[in-house]
């Protein structure tokens, strides 16, 4: 088993909690995303068993990760939502240097690899008209109709979380369903948990496919458009200036923590 994977699950699930942050962003920055693709649909082949020893460590960090830090978020995020918008904002751009490193973007990248980077961020940024200032509100009275809502939503939101730039909350916000799914992990709503949980899994193996085969076929391409992606998240992420000058000062201490994070997490994977 590769225990150290339990801690980079926990800061992918944490991610994924977030609007904002892809947990396939952090799944880059670690080094991992194409082992985790590999991983994915290698448990439909002959030789499942051997990525397991990856998958299992991870699947642990990343649930407890959102179990226990749903209630965390929810507070966060009704509390203080510029300082953690502005924590994400400096993780993600402390990671851009790194990506950029990682595939050796001065040697590789040429014209076409850069446009390709250029439309990933254009794509991801246009997000940002699909978020309005109310997004939705948690739904009590659950239906069939609100269970197949979720079920799709689930789908729609794991192809963000597994790839890079987008995470599935954002998703889930567009759609207006986003406080109904905090509040269910954050009291233990099984039946909802369960039919979103499905939802995910079914999206999660349709994606990986598509995405494991742009990564044997187009390796370099791939990482431009999703480092493009994860440029592009920067927009959505951004909460707007604060005009209060204390709050300014905090929201650069939390950017700069972002920034620090994202520094010691390229260090660890790098002497790891």
């Amino acid at each position: 088993m590769e225990w150290r994977n339990i801690y980079r699950g926990l800061i992918m699930g944490a991610s994924d909690v977030i609007p904002g942050v892809s947990g396939g962003t952090i799944a880059v920055l670690l080094g991992i995303y194409d082992r985790l693709i590999a991983a994915i649909n290698g448990l439909f082949s002959k030789h499942w068993k051997q990525y397991l020893s990856f998958l299992i460590p991870l699947a642990i960090g990343v649930a407890t990760a959102i179990f226990t830090l749903a209630r965390l978020m929810k507070w966060l995020l009704a509390n203080y939502p510029q300082p953690t918008y502005f924590f994400f904002l400096g993780l993600v751009i402390g990671i851009i240097p790194n990506l950029l490193i990682t595939v050796q973007a001065k040697r590789t990248f040429t014209i076409k690899h850069i446009i390709l980077l250029m439309f990933g961020a254009l794509l991801v940024s246009l997000m940002i008209f699909g978020m309005g200032a109310d997004q939705g509100t948690v739904i009590t009275n659950k239906t069939v109709k609100t269970y197949i809502l979720l079920f799709f939503a689930g789908i729609l939101a794991s192809a963000a979380m597994i790839l890079p730039g987008i995470s599935g909350s954002v998703v889930f916000l567009v759609i207006g369903v986003y406080p109904t799914i905090i509040d269910a992990i954050s009291t233990i709503d099984v039946i909802t948990i369960g039919v979103v949980g499905i939802g995910i899994v079914t999206g999660i193996v349709m994606m990986s496919k598509i995405i494991h085969f742009f990564l044997r076929r187009y390796q370099t391409a791939t990482f431009a458009l999703i480092i493009g992606a994860v440029i592009g998240s920067i927009v959505v992420i951004f909460p707007g200036w604060p005009t209060d000058p204390a709050a300014l000062i905090l929201n650069v201490g939390t950017f700069a923590s972002g920034l620090l994070g994202a520094y010691i997490l390229g260090k660890i994977e790098h002497y790891a």
